[in-house]
């Protein structure tokens, strides 16, 4: 076990991104995020989900109410894990978002006018896995409603923010910007055994605390270990349906076969956000292939 939790887990995510004693880390994280655009003085959670208490590995999602310094507000909905059709499930998310607000204004009685006066929903997605389809083919992603002939703003009341974190390839000398920074450290904390940038960015301190698993309680530990596990799980079971099929294929086929077959499943883990320790283990190939199949 590393020296830093999995920020990928779902207890690992709403440790570092969904709890109050870490609103701290959220705030710089998106405040870098959204640069140029606007500072967010505070953020509320709202309607978090339940995590560690479903099997469903469904991912960490939560509503996260922000007020910007000049008094603007707008919802930023937090999505973390692949599962199938997961552009269709962000959409899905972001109209839940539209639908509570409304509710809200019916169970306050207000008038109908009122009813559409919705602020505006953010959604950012942290892709700790390889995107399929053609939806996704870089490391930011930034859509938004815009006229198609003129590509102007159509409106700004919703948005999406897709960060595929496999086509975030700087180094660490190369990251510049605050975000970058944050980017990296995600990516790499579970295999770092110290965090960089402390001495830029001092909320990394914070961080480094509340990533550290030896600062875990025993009941912390507990749920992170059973998180790990339920990851571990999941992963074992979508790895097992691709494995059958492609053994068959593998145990045909001459050396050559054999390995394009093990590549094909090692891409197959890459794209669902498998730690390539795993896929090492599983398939027999090197860290070194896998860069290689990512490129």
């Amino acid at each position: 076990m590393g020296r830093y939790i999995n920020p990928f887990t779902d207890w690992g995510f709403k440790r570092l991104f969904g709890q109050e004693f870490s609103k701290d880390l959220l705030i710089n994280f998106l405040n870098d995020l959204f640069e140029g655009e606007f500072q967010i003085k505070d953020v509320t959670f709202k309607d978090k989900e339940q995590l560690g208490d479903s099997n469903d590995l469904r991912g960490c999602i939560f509503d996260i109410y922000c007020v910007t310094d000049d008094g603007k507000h707008f919802i930023v909905e937090m999505q973390n894990r692949w599962v199938p059709f997961f552009v269709n499930r962000s959409i899905y998310y972001a109209s839940k978002a539209f639908v509570a607000q409304r509710k809200r204004f019916d169970e306050a009685g207000e008038r109908t006018p009122v009813l559409y006066q919705f602020v505006p929903v953010y959604v950012v997605c942290i892709m700790n896995f390889m995107p399929r389809g053609h939806e996704v083919t870089k490391f930011r992603t930034d859509v938004a409603l815009r006229e198609k002939s003129s590509n102007s703003m159509f409106s700004d009341k919703l948005r999406f923010i897709y960060l595929s974190l496999p086509f975030f390839d700087k180094s660490e000398e190369e990251c510049e910007t605050g975000f970058e920074k944050w980017i990296y450290v995600l990516k790499y904390m579970e295999v770092l055994e110290r965090l960089p940038f402390t001495a830029q960015k001092k909320i990394f301190d914070h961080l480094a605390k509340l990533a550290d698993v030896r600062c875990l309680s025993s009941e912390e530990q507990e749920k992170y270990d059973e998180s790990i596990k339920a990851v571990d799980d999941y992963y074992s079971g979508l790895y097992g349906s691709y494995v059958e099929g492609e053994e068959k294929g593998i145990a045909k086929g001459k050396a050559e076969g054999k390995a394009e077959g093990k590549a094909e499943v090692a891409r197959n883990m890459m794209a669902m956000g498998m730690p390539w320790s795993q896929i090492v283990q599983l398939t027999g190939l090197t860290e070194e292939q896998l860069k290689q199949l990512q490129s």
